[in-house]
C-alpha cells in the first residue's frame, strides 16, 4: 500500500497527460490553426497580456510536468504567438517548473532508489556516477532523448536537486531558443502562403534555427569519437 501511496502522484500526471493529449486540445496549436486564427489570437493577447503569459505558462508546465510528447507543439505555438524572446522567458519558467513537479514525483515514487532501474537509467548510471555534472548537463543539452526521460531518469539517479534545477534550466534554455525561432519562423512563413509544405521549412527564419538543433543531435557522435580516439591513444593508461 504504502508502494501504490508513493507513486500516486506520478500515476496522476500520467493520467493528466493522457486525457489532455486525447481531448485534442494540442490539436488547436497546430501552425495551421495557428495561422487560420492568428488575427483573433494575437487581438487576445494585445487584450490580456498577463493573462494569456499565464495562461501558456500553465499549459506549458502541464505538457512538460506530465511528460506528454507534444511538448514540442505548445512550444513552437508559443514562439508563433509571442515572438521569439518573450515565448523564450515563458517557455523557460515553465520548462523549470514542469520539469521540477516531475522530477519531484518521480523521485518520491522511487523512493532510495534501491528497486531495479529502467533499462533507459541503467545505461545512463554509469557516466553519471563517474562525472554528474559533466554528464548531467551533457544530457540537458543534448537533445536527443526526450526530456521527459531524462528528468526520470534523473529522479531516479537521485541527482542532486541544485544539479538537476542548473541543468535543466541552462539546456532546456537552449533548446528553447531555436524551437521558439522555428515556431515564429514558421508564423512568418505561413503568413506569406496558405499551403502547408515542405518549402516552409526553406525560409530562412524556420532553416537557420533547425540546422542549429540538428548540430547539437551531432554532438554526441562527436563526442563518443574524440572519447574513443583519447582512449585507443597509444601509451594511454586509464
Amino acid at each position: 500500500m504504502s508502494r501504490w501511496r508513493a507513486a500516486l502522484p506520478l500515476v496522476l500526471l500520467v493520467l493528466a497527460g493522457i486525457v489532455l493529449f486525447a481531448s485534442g486540445s494540442l490539436d488547436q496549436l497546430t501552425p495551421q490553426q495557428l495561422v487560420a486564427h492568428q488575427n483573433e489570437l494575437h487581438a487576445q493577447i494585445a487584450a490580456h497580456p498577463w493573462l494569456s503569459h499565464l495562461a501558456y505558462i500553465g499549459l506549458l508546465t502541464l505538457t512538460v510536468a506530465t511528460g506528454l510528447p507534444g511538448t514540442i507543439v505548445v512550444i513552437l505555438a508559443g514562439g508563433f504567438a509571442f515572438g521569439v524572446v518573450d515565448a523564450t522567458l515563458c517557455s523557460s519558467l515553465a520548462l523549470i517548473l514542469g520539469s521540477l513537479i516531475l522530477f519531484l514525483a518521480s523521485r518520491y515514487a522511487f523512493g532510495p532508489g534501491s528497486r531495479r532501474p529502467p533499462a533507459i537509467v541503467a545505461r545512463l548510471h554509469h557516466g553519471f556516477e563517474r562525472h554528474p555534472v559533466s554528464y548531467t548537463l551533457f544530457l540537458r543539452f543534448v537533445p536527443v532523448v526526450p526530456f521527459g526521460a531524462v528528468t526520470v531518469a534523473l529522479a531516479w539517479l537521485r541527482c542532486p536537486m541544485w544539479l538537476f534545477l542548473g541543468a535543466s534550466w541552462l539546456g532546456g534554455t537552449v533548446s528553447l531558443i531555436f524551437e521558439t525561432s522555428i515556431g515564429a519562423g514558421l508564423g512568418d512563413a505561413m503568413s506569406q502562403t496558405d499551403s502547408f509544405g515542405i518549402g516552409l521549412f526553406m525560409h530562412r527564419e524556420v532553416l537557420l534555427p533547425l540546422g542549429a538543433i540538428a548540430l547539437l543531435a551531432l554532438v554526441p557522435l562527436l563526442v563518443e569519437r574524440l572519447t574513443r580516439r583519447r582512449r585507443q591513444a597509444p601509451g594511454r593508461i586509464d
